[in-house]
């Protein structure tokens, strides 16, 4: 058995396949383009690979495509015999995941993890602020990032892809300076890595460092391409350091141009999220309320999560029907605050409806007690600034 670039062995007796199916996992890790096409080609070489095809439904998954990862999780479940007790455990772990049973995965990872410390692409899922973890609606969901990566440090710790997904629980759980050295190292090692440059762009907002932000994301955005992962968030990084330091006319054109609805590439939640966050802000930095923009935004959101469940997105989709003065859906997101943190959802679609009529009293009294528990929302606290 030949193995991967984490030493683990893999199911397939072609170089060409394990070559393309580390350079796609290297790629995914990485946050940036050409991911699937890499899996096809490991797929093309060893049609049997069954890690291949479950790498690529988790691939697709990622973008936004649920009905062609579930065809590419079929294929693999379909080559799966004789695959050894790691593989099995993988597919299985990426099954829930395609199957959208989080809580399933979660405990398979878990278990797995155990036995397979490094086996990256299982791992992955629990990574970052839009994860497992990140969207568990749990209180102190934070430090339980940061303590399951902690136990996992001993293992993969060195690897740029993880030392930069350390960096953010770090950072997120209040850790600034362990947080800067870790991300240096990380993003050292691999300067193409999209979640690098992403992570120590949140290092240095965190660190209130917006110059050096806004330096780093000028300097990395113009190479990455448009088909990558985290383009529109990485935009909104961008455009945030701009409003940050006062130069709204750049902030208003990377929003224009990469990060709103029909504009934007990427998946339909940062779209949502960023467009809602980088609007607001410019609200209350003084700038005119953009009731073009608010519609526009409703109108998305209410196309792509129009039926509620992920907490985070319904929060950004509650604020954004508020603005636009779209009552019968923010109705629908306040009579069935479904999701794991949907008691917040509710309160934050009555803190914006407040906020639309200027009753600053009843955005106070709304506000203040969420303020203990918002991280039950998911998303990072650069994102959940806005509140």
């Amino acid at each position: 058995m030949l193995r991967d670039c984490y030493g683990n062995e893999v199911s397939t007796r072609s170089q060409a396949a394990i070559d393309a199916y580390v350079e796609g996992v290297d790629l995914f890790l990485a946050a940036q383009a050409g991911v699937d096409k890499a899996f096809e080609r490991a797929i093309a070489a060893d049609e049997s690979f069954s890690l291949a095809h479950a790498a690529l439904a988790r691939s697709l998954q990622m973008m936004g495509r649920p009905a062609d990862a579930a065809e590419a999780m079929r294929c693999a479940r379909a080559c799966s015999d004789g695959l050894s007790v790691r593989e099995q455990g993988h597919l299985a772990v990426l099954s829930h995941l395609i199957e959208g049973n989080g809580p399933a995965a979660y405990a398979a990872i878990l278990d797995h993890v155990k036995d397979f410390p490094r086996d990256a692409l299982i791992v992955q899922p629990c990574c970052g602020v839009f994860g497992l973890i990140g969207f568990s609606g749990k209180a102190g969901r934070e430090a339980e990032q940061l303590a399951f990566l902690s136990t996992l440090a001993p293992h993969l710790g060195g690897e740029w892809w993880f030392d930069c997904q350390y960096a953010f629980a770090q950072v997120e759980a209040g850790q600034r300076d362990r947080a800067r050295k870790t991300i240096e190292r990380g993003f050292a090692a691999n300067r193409s890595n999209a979640n690098g440059a992403h992570i120590q762009a949140h290092v240095f907002y965190e660190c209130g460092e917006n110059e050096a932000g806004r330096a780093l994301v000028e300097s990395w955005r113009p190479g990455y391409d448009r088909g990558g992962l985290l383009h529109c968030h990485i935009s909104w990084h961008e455009a945030l350091s701009a409003l940050e330091v006062g130069d709204s006319d750049r902030a208003w054109q990377v929003f224009n141009n990469d990060i709103r609805p029909g504009a934007a590439w990427g998946p339909p939640i940062n779209v949502l999220t960023d467009s809602v966050a980088f609007v607001v802000r410019t609200e209350l930095a003084g700038e005119p309320r953009r009731d073009d923009l608010w519609q526009e935004i409703s109108q998305f959101a209410s196309t792509f999560f129009a039926k509620p469940g992920v907490s985070f997105a319904d929060a950004h989709a509650a604020i954004s029907h508020a603005m636009a003065g779209d009552d019968e859906a923010l109705a629908k997101l306040r009579e069935n605050p479904a999701g794991p943190a949907g008691d917040l959802v509710k309160g934050i679609a009555d803190v914006f409806a407040a906020f639309v009529r200027f009753d600053w009293q009843a955005v106070v009294d709304g506000l203040t007690p969420l303020m203990a528990t918002h991280e039950r929302l998911g998303g990072s606290r650069a994102q959940r600034d806005l509140l």
